[in-house]
């Protein structure tokens, strides 16, 4: 990790970026941005769709904050430029960005770990939906293997609703996955740190309407709810938390990242979803919220996590 010395770094805060999560994207940048210069930071906005990336060389940042999300902004894309750079940059370096984005490959990673995660199918076709919903059973999720933010997701109950959930996933992206739907309790956590210092923060749950925490009553909407504390027996908290930073150093991120989990209402068994490896830092972002509960305040956290800034070649 290189030296973070405030007085002598001038910071890129990117956001915006080309995906379809540009817009969350905008948010979460202008937050960080606001509290980094509430700070005394050096710190400016940088749109990678509105300028060419070697600007920042250009223009003298020594550091950037990602704040780009899904893809060009959290797949090892961006970080691989900024590696070519010589610039460091948040969050984790270009392989484990590019395999935490990948549902598929972080499933097959997790497995060969033996960590749990729901059953899945690959599938390339609506005709491969529909035996996939033969086979993980009834509700059955269909999402792209490649986007974040809900986006192409669908939660499908009869092989009827199969064609359009395809539809809608292979809009986004080539590959589809269809897996097994975990009835229980939602929880999201956060981890901050790398290697040995790396700690996972407090355990949220969520409660969305009806249970449907899409993009829209993730980011638009006042009516889920988030509890922290997550009311969950003191170990059961404990033990997810221990599964998650497995689950992080499995994919060897490091840096911050945040991990979804579903725990089986009947055996309370939690089953790992998916990783983010740039999260959201809006006003409704849930690591601010587990890290508030922890006693960090949202300008505290931007600096953390910016402090953590490094590249996978540093030493070249």
């Amino acid at each position: 990790m290189s030296q973070f010395d405030i007085k002598n770094e001038k910071v890129a805060v990117l956001m915006g970026g080309a995906s379809a999560e540009r817009e969350v994207s905008l948010m979460s940048g202008q937050g960080v941005l606001q509290a980094l210069q509430s700070l005394g930071v050096n710190a400016h906005a940088f749109d990678p769709a509105e300028r060419a990336l070697d600007e920042l060389k250009r223009d003298g940042f020594t550091r950037c904050f990602i704040a780009l999300h899904g893809r060009f902004g959290e797949d090892g894309t961006v970080q691989g430029a900024l590696e070519l750079l010589g610039i460091p940059y948040t969050g984790p370096g270009v392989m484990a960005s590019s395999m935490a984005i990948d549902k598929l490959m972080t499933k097959h990673i997790w497995r060969a770990d033996g960590l749990p995660t729901p059953a899945w199918k690959k599938v390339d076709s609506a005709a491969g939906t529909r035996a996939a919903l033969a086979e993980l059973g009834s509700p059955m999720i269909v999402k792209p293997a490649r986007e974040g933010s809900t986006i192409g997701l669908t939660k499908v109950t009869s092989a009827e609703q199969c064609d359009a959930a395809y539809a809608l996933a292979a809009g986004t992206h080539d590959d589809v996955l269809c897996e097994q739907f975990i009835a229980g309790d939602e929880v999201t956590i956060a981890v901050l740190g790398s290697g040995a210092q790396a700690r996972a923060l407090p355990v949220i749950r969520i409660k969305a309407p009806d249970g449907n925490y899409d993009y829209q009553n993730k980011y638009f909407t006042h009516s889920t709810e988030y509890l922290v504390p997550c009311g969950l027996p003191a170990g059961e908290e404990a033990h997810i938390q221990a599964l998650v930073l497995k689950a992080y150093k499995s994919l060897g991120c490091r840096g911050w990242a945040r991990a979804d989990v579903m725990i089986d209402a009947s055996t309370r068994q939690p089953y790992l979803l998916e990783i983010n490896t740039s999260p959201g830092m809006t006003s409704h972002s849930l690591v601010p919220m587990s890290a508030k509960a922890a006693g960090i305040s949202y300008p505290e956290l931007c600096l953390q996590v910016l402090q953590e800034a490094t590249r996978d070649y540093a030493a070249v």
